[in-house]
């Protein structure tokens, strides 16, 4: 079964914040939305704030999970991630960003079908244009 897009990313999103609690990471906000974008995940990790990305896949002919996270989607975050600490107050705390990839098996879609991959400090803070 082939999911739509949107469907595809929500269950990717589902699965990425259940390894993430099996990692000991403590999910803090989902789907934080701003007019500039949005980011997945916010959690802690120890004394880190962590700002995810999830990409799902359920085939590879647009590459990998990972490709996905371009300079530009990096820039994008980040101003996300910017307003976030700012609007918390969280502006001395160490933070970073993770990326968190799922490739769904041939007719796949749930936990035991996935094969998950997380990339820690996947990129450093980009601000400018």
């Amino acid at each position: 079964m082939i999911l739509r897009q949107k469907e595809l990313g929500a269950k990717g999103e589902e699965i990425a914040a259940r390894y993430l609690k099996n990692k000991g990471y403590r999910i803090i906000e989902r789907n934080y939305r701003i007019r500039l974008g949005e980011i997945d995940i916010i959690a802690e990790h120890g004394q880190e704030l962590v700002f995810v990305e999830v990409k799902t896949r359920s085939d590879v002919l647009f590459g990998s999970p990972f490709e996905s996270v371009t300079k530009q989607k990096q820039k994008q975050l980040s101003k996300v991630a910017l307003d976030y600490i700012n609007r918390t107050h969280r502006h001395n705390r160490p933070a970073r960003f993770d990326v968190v990839g799922i490739e769904f098996q041939e007719g796949g879609n749930s936990y035991q079908d996935a094969k998950i991959e997380l990339l820690q400090n996947a990129f450093d803070l980009c601000y400018s244009n």
